[in-house]
């Protein structure tokens, strides 16, 4: 086995290989970009190189500086994560003429299936359904209008270098086309460094489902079931689960059988992924194959047992496969939602900027692979996932709740985040029933997200909460000890959507009871003022509210659901009615800069007549493109930016007439 390896990589990816080796008793490496330099898995390592500065093209994407840097160190190995260099055939060639061990698959699979169009031409001929298209390069926008209109509409325009959702469009009608094109060309060049595309039929309500398999040096390979991965945004996981509630186990073996003699064509070894897109009808098609670690592979590990880092890094070192296609059981359910730095009330725009404070949950079942604690640093430079919550439970239906259970408690402030729209997701009845596909978010919510629904219950729950407490920290404040309560009643007026409610607080130690109109909740919490978080039950049930404090009351957030609720004594409930109301600015003959970003290109000019629809400008963040479309028709006045000027969020971009 290795004694010392390096992690070609940074993020919670890097902290994932980091832990594995660790208890296998290997030494590891990071490597860093100066932004990174303060970075969770640069403190987890063994030791830490500076490889350059922040963007990826000038660190994490040069081989040379890698290897160098491992070299340097005296590594065995290199460990790729994803992304980055993980699948690039020519950096594996490098590291072996280093006299290094590569830990993945071997040059040839890394050739054959990193490149989506070689790999689907070998799938064809292996016999392994696939999905009907074009396999050739694109050379530009009129070509890909043309071979779009033969295969017939909606097709998919995809980087053959792609991955992770990056340069993929789908185009519904001809004049889609050439916009797509040119954003997944851009892309594509812009992470992968290279900008072909090609184009295969759109297959509609499609459910995406990945097979995991593992191989040896010795020619074993077996397949570790299947997860589903179709709760996606813009062709990205957002939330995935092993095993998938549609397939039964003859879809699994057949399925599973087609993704290990695909593997033996090229003779894989290390644990890869073969990606399949499944109709309503159970009919698949070979969609990609990812010859490196998948990003959910946390949610097979628990399901199935196997550290599947350890079996990589077994592999790598020239050991057999211990497991057998009969030892591989699924048990339990598994479920990972992604924490990603964006903000789902403003579709989901990037956001950026430090981890004022960073508590994620802990418990049975629960676990979370990340790569950031409270101070860090989200960067506009690299992609936006912040953690990965995974719940484990026996059942699907537990799984989910302790997800939702979960995702209540994780508190993160100082960045815009999508806890709420996972946790929405999580109470949906069409996602608990297991009916759904890769259109899911695009059908539930077509106006984009603007919060779970207010129930009753989540209303009173947040009213309670509140009341019990602001209750808390007004007695702490008057006693100095939090040990020290007044059993009296205290009225309050609970304002919350613009309507107030009387309510009466009573509290006792580590209980209370809110009365709000005839209703009595009784409360039982150990919550302290300062806790991020109150914990506790309300008529015998668990919950969790995060609290934040605002001028006269709480922003109380739980269930995918957030509220600002000021309690308020009789006198001041008075004079807050009396408060003059405070306007917005007008900003409706502005485009304001919707996240920070790098501006790419402007594509109008001022005097300009402009239409509703139309391409105004587009904005790079997080090494995805954001096409600008004017809302209505206009003429532009004034434009406050040019093509490579890095803008701020809200900063004016243009202004119209």
């Amino acid at each position: 086995m290795f004694k010392k390896i390096l992690i070609a990589n940074r993020g919670e990816i890097a902290c994932r290989v980091i832990r594995t080796a660790r208890a296998m008793g290997i030494k590891t490496v990071a490597v860093h970009s100066e932004a990174d330099a303060d970075a969770k898995h640069v403190d987890l390592a063994d030791e830490h190189i500076l490889i350059g500065p922040p963007p990826a093209a000038e660190s994490y994407l040069l081989g040379a500086k890698i290897i160098a840097a491992a070299k340097q160190v005296g590594a065995e190995a290199i460990h790729p994560g994803y992304g980055f260099l993980s699948e690039n055939a020519d950096f594996v060639k490098k590291v072996e003429a280093a006299g290094m061990t590569f830990i993945g698959p071997g040059v040839k699979a890394i050739a054959a299936m990193g490149d989506k169009i070689e790999s689907k031409k070998l799938a064809a001929k292996a016999g392994v359904n696939t999905v009907p298209g074009h396999l050739g390069v694109i050379k530009d926008a009129d070509e890909a209008v043309r071979i779009a209109k033969e295969i017939g509409f909606p097709v998919m325009i995809k980087a053959s270098a792609g991955g992770g959702g990056k340069g993929m469009r789908v185009a519904y009608k001809e004049g889609e086309v050439a916009e797509g094109f040119q954003s997944a060309t851009n892309e594509a060049k812009s992470s992968f460094g290279d900008d072909r595309v090609f184009i295969e039929k759109y297959i509609e309500e499609p459910r995406h489902i990945e097979i995991q398999v593992l191989g040896d040096k010795h020619g074993n390979i077996i397949h570790l079931g299947e997860r589903e991965c179709s709760i996606q945004r813009r062709h990205q996981k957002v939330i995935e689960e092993a095993p998938s509630p549609f397939v039964d186990e003859n879809l699994r073996e057949t399925m599973g059988a087609q993704a290990v003699a695909l593997a033996k064509v090229v003779n894989y070894s290390s644990a890869g992924t073969v990606e399949f897109i499944v109709d309503k009808k159970k009919n698949f098609y070979f969609l990609e194959m990812n010859t490196r670690l998948q990003v959910e592979h946390p949610v097979t590990e628990e399901v199935t047992g196997v550290d599947l880092v350890e079996q990589m890094l077994r592999v790598a070192a020239g050991e057999k496969l211990e497991l057998k296609q009969s030892d591989i059981k699924l048990s339990g359910w598994a479920m990972e939602a992604r924490i990603y730095a964006e903000d789902p009330y403003r579709n989901f725009l990037p956001s950026i900027g430090r981890l004022s404070r960073y508590v994620p949950p802990t418990g049975e079942g629960v676990r979370v692979d990340d790569g950031v604690y409270e101070g860090s640093e989200i960067s506009l430079f690299y992609d936006p996932m912040v953690a990965k919550l995974i719940t484990t439970a026996k059942t699907r239906e537990a799984a989910i709740d302790l997800m939702r259970e979960s995702l209540d408690i994780y508190y993160i402030r100082g960045i815009g985040h999508n806890i709420n729209f996972l946790a929405a997701v999580m109470l949906n009845d069409k996602f608990r029933s297991g009916d759904i596909s890769t259109n899911f978010i695009a059908e539930e919510y077509p106006e984009g997200f603007e919060g779970a629904p207010l129930t009753k219950d989540v209303k009173n729950t947040l009213m309670v909460a509140g009341a019990y407490a602001h209750a808390v920290a007004e007695e702490c404040r008057t006693f100095k000890n939090a040990k020290v309560l007044c059993p009296k009643a205290m009225p309050r007026i609970i304002h919350v959507d613009g309507n107030d409610h009387l309510a009466e607080v009573t509290l006792g130690k580590g209980e209370g009871v809110i009365k709000l109109g005839k209703k009595e909740f009784h409360v039982g919490s150990r919550w302290q003022p300062g806790t991020p978080v109150f914990t506790g039950k309300i008529e015998g049930k668990d919950v969790a509210v995060e609290l934040d404090r605002i001028p006269l009351g709480y922003r109380l957030t739980t269930c995918g659901v957030f509220r600002d609720v000021l309690i308020l004594a009789p006198l001041q409930a008075e004079l807050f009615k009396k408060m003059p109301e405070v306007k917005e600015k007008d900003t409706s003959n502005l485009l304001l800069c919707p996240m920070p970003g790098l501006v790419v290109s402007i594509n109008v000019s001022e005097g300009d007549k402009i239409e509703a629809g139309q391409t105004l400008c587009i904005v790079e963040a997080m090494k995805m493109e954001n096409v600008l479309k004017a809302e209505k028709n206009g003429v532009i006045k004034k434009i406050h930016c040019q093509a490579g000027d890095s803008l701020a969020v809200d900063e004016i971009m243009m202004e119209f007439e």
